[in-house]
């Protein structure tokens, strides 16, 4: 009896380290909208144009697997840290993989200000849909916005 004990014991104690090795690897609600916060600090610095580039470019803004993405209002992407081949198109019409107008919804919690939205969106490391928490803000003094989001 001890001996399956502490035989289960052992599978537990796997089990919880496997579990929490895998949740350092995904980041969180809080370290996105922590992102996005830098983020817009780093605008008010460096100004709008060359923050987009350091975003885009930069492994400072990718921990884990958040990332951070800018639009302009009209729909143009203007920094992606997961897929920099979005740089410069407008996306206004582009749909996340569970039908939402995605961009069009991101642009108008901005206008309100930002806040949460959830949506479905292919994890940058695995490529598999994942559903995805992103915190969104208005760049003040820019006519866009700045995200990040958290795979749940």
């Amino acid at each position: 009896m001890k001996q399956l004990l502490r035989c289960l014991f052992s599978v537990f104690c796997v089990i919880v380290m496997v579990l929490t090795a895998r949740s350092q690897e995904h980041g969180t609600p809080a370290e996105a909208k922590q992102m996005v916060e830098d983020a817009l600090a780093h605008i008010k610095q460096v100004g709008a144009a060359q923050a987009f580039e350091d975003f885009s470019g930069s492994p400072k803004w990718y921990k884990k697997d958040i990332y951070l993405f800018c639009y302009s209002m009209d729909g143009t992407c203007t920094c992606q840290g997961a897929n920099k081949a979005m740089l410069g198109k407008n996306l206004i019409d582009y749909k996340s993989a569970d039908g939402q107008p995605f961009i069009k919804n991101i642009l108008e919690l901005a206008k309100k200000g930002g806040g949460w939205i959830e949506y479905q969106w292919p994890h940058p490391q695995t490529g598999k849909l994942q559903a995805k928490r992103a915190y969104i803000a208005k760049i003040p003094g820019y006519d866009g916005l700045v995200g990040a989001g958290a795979y749940k």
